[in-house]
């Protein structure tokens, strides 16, 4: 009999699950990237048991979508080791782990910005734990001014290609080869079958679709009139003040990558008007149902695409 409890007890022991052992305040200081990125990430997988290959960055007014997210789990940055925390209105600074469908993603309610005083290091530290979890595909999304004439206010559009006009390279420094090579290629920047699928979505719900060149710029301040027709003359069709770093960190680490803005104004010199942060999140607000209807398409497409 007692060796019959025995055996139970020692199954019982074997099947418990382990949680990650919490790194010491030390180990973290001393640790390097790819080091703290990983702390982050047995973190999170400490509070959920989902292991999702798919991740969003929810930019300026659009975090409503994670709130449409079955059996969530929210984490407060400030929470995650490392993790930087979101300053800027309209930024709820929350992961979230759930599933979209039968899909499980992890969303960032909001994101870090240069003009927030962070490093391109640690605006784009998010995605190094997105790596580090398994991520193989990131949906990166943002409010943005538009540039030519027909992105008119509340309209989604696909971002094809970007400039970086920030001054800053999150890869400048040493480079640790776990994460990738020290010179990667940006020709294919955002996945085009990625795109395809968006483009192709949103025209079948009526969005009227298209794709488009961000520009990003460090801000906070909006540019000058003179200078939206510097950027018109140089190809952009969008200008903003994030995702960039985030896109050349992704493709550093392998993942592929689908680029939503929202237009929430047209650019200076466009429209006879001041700009202003409140009519972005005022827009954002508006087209909200479109936006959670195009990711909630899409989603399950890119998780064949990466199966």
């Amino acid at each position: 009999m007692s060796s019959r409890k025995n055996q139970k007890k020692t199954q019982k022991k074997a099947i418990t699950p382990k949680k990650p052992a919490a790194a010491s305040k030390e180990a973290v200081a001393t640790s390097g990237e790819f080091e703290r990125a990983g702390f982050a990430a047995d973190f999170i997988f400490s509070r959920t048991k989902l292991r999702p290959q798919i991740a969003l960055v929810l930019g300026s007014g659009l975090g409503a979508f994670a709130g449409e997210f079955t059996g969530a789990t929210k984490i407060p940055y400030e929470e995650i080791p490392c993790f930087p925390r979101s300053t800027a209105i309209g930024h709820a600074g929350r992961l979230i782990i759930g599933k979209v469908g039968a899909v499980p993603v992890a969303a960032m309610q909001g994101r870090v910005h240069l003009y927030e005083g962070y490093s391109a290091k640690e605006v784009v530290f998010p995605i190094r734990v997105f790596a580090r979890m398994g991520v193989k595909a990131v949906i990166l999304t943002n409010a943005a001014g538009g540039i030519r004439r027909e992105f008119t206010q509340g309209r989604l559009v696909v971002i094809s290609d970007h400039i970086n006009l920030q001054g800053v390279n999150p890869l400048t420094g040493p480079n640790d080869e776990r994460f990738g090579l020290r010179f990667h290629d940006m020709t294919a920047a955002y996945d085009r079958r990625f795109r395809e699928m968006a483009v192709g979505e949103g025209k079948r719900m009526g969005m009227g679709m298209d794709e488009g060149v961000y520009a990003a710029l460090p801000g906070p301040s909006y540019e000058t009139p003179a200078e939206i027709r510097y950027l018109r003359t140089i190809g952009a069709d969008l200008v903003g003040m994030s995702t960039v770093p985030e896109v050349i960190a992704a493709r550093h680490t392998g993942i592929r990558v689908l680029g939503i803005s929202c237009v929430t104004n047209a650019a200076a010199g466009i429209l006879d008007q001041p700009l202003n942060h409140v009519e972005v999140l005022e827009t954002a607000e508006r087209v909200k149902g479109q936006f959670i209807d195009l990711l909630k398409a899409v989603i399950p497409r890119i998780a064949d695409a990466i199966a």
